[in-house]
């Protein structure tokens, strides 16, 4: 039986990347469907269920105000973005836990097209019991991932590095519900320059 927490829950996608794997162009300004990827990113997000959307912003940071058209979302400058994705993980969850009324946050990655609007709403749907779920694809843990606020502290801590949260996920392995979204999604990443071609599609 899955449950649908009553608190609102927040979007909060990553997008600081530089794309270095991919001469430096910054993953957030990656064209897709004419627009920004970012664009497309949020949209996803609230298509899905999230109250509101947080972006969590690094490379080209000012580019991207400039360029993409985001009204309603909370932008976030994670001036650490080089650092990995720990640190715009911890970045938005260090913001989130300022605002009030959030049950949950359900964090996604810019770089991840193949993912739409029914993972993310199959994820919050399932994500009330324990207040950890992720999607997962052919039964492997993928994106996006729901965290409880009551667990945000927690993560935040043990975001390092481009792991982010998988050393609390791993911990807490026996917690977590996993949602399969295979037949919903692709969970394909944008990295490298062959990668390129998803964005065509």
């Amino acid at each position: 039986m899955t449950h649908t927490p009553q608190a609102p829950v927040a979007g909060l996608l990553l997008a600081a990347g530089g794309g270095r794997r991919l001469g430096g162009h910054p993953k957030a300004l990656l064209g897709f469907r004419g627009r920004p990827l970012v664009e497309h990113a949020v949209r996803v997000l609230r298509e899905g269920g999230c109250h509101r959307v947080y972006v969590v912003l690094g490379a080209a940071a000012d580019e991207v105000r400039r360029r993409a058209e985001l009204p309603g979302c909370v932008l976030i400058e994670n001036p650490a973005w080089e650092q990995g994705m720990g640190s715009s993980l911890r970045a938005g969850l260090h913001r989130l836990s300022d605002e009030e009324g959030y049950g949950a946050a359900l964090t996604s990655l810019v770089d991840q097209p193949g993912i739409g609007p029914a993972a993310v709403a199959r994820v919050l749907a399932a994500g009330g019991a324990t207040g950890l779920a992720a999607a997962s694809y052919d039964g492997e843990r993928g994106h996006p991932v729901l965290f409880r606020a009551d667990r945000w502290a927690d993560i935040a801590r043990t975001a390092t590095g481009d792991r982010g949260a998988r050393a609390y996920l791993k911990e807490h392995a026996a917690e977590l519900t996993l949602v399969e979204c295979g037949d919903v999604a692709r969970a394909y990443d944008i990295d490298l320059p062959e990668d390129l071609a998803h964005l065509e599609a």
